[in-house]
């Protein structure tokens, strides 16, 4: 079950969706400022959307290798989806005393995040 192959796939997606949301969330910055986590914010709700389509498109329409997967759901947006980065920048948030932009973050990441899973298989079952 969990062999050597399986390992490198998490690694090498895991690889890439780290880098996609360190470039992602740094241009994000770059372009709106840091006053609000914006890019942990669209790298959570395009995570979702991600996860959603691919799970229903891959269960559901077609078939592919439990491997490919592993390296998009596991590895991929494992590296992608920043939940932990969430939690710190909220706690940071409330530490600061910014109470209004930290629950502003809490309801726009679980609510835009369910949202983006839900259009995700509506979209995967659409086309």
């Amino acid at each position: 079950m969990f062999g050597l192959k399986q390992f490198l796939l998490v690694i090498v997606g895991g690889g890439i969706g780290s880098l996609a949301r360190y470039i992602l969330t740094t241009l994000i910055a770059d372009k709106y400022g840091a006053h609000f986590p914006f890019g942990t914010l669209f790298v959570n709700v395009v995570g979702c959307f991600i996860i959603g389509f691919f799970m229903i498109w891959t269960t559901e329409r077609t078939i592919v290798s439990p491997n490919l997967r592993i390296l998009v759901t596991v590895g991929f947006l494992g590296g992608l989806t920043t939940f932990s980065s969430f939690g710190f920048e909220t706690i940071q948030l409330l530490r600061a005393g910014n109470v209004v932009n930290a629950f502003l973050n809490m309801a726009a990441n679980l609510g835009t995040g369910f949202l983006a899973v839900w259009l995700g298989i509506i979209a995967a079952k659409w086309i």
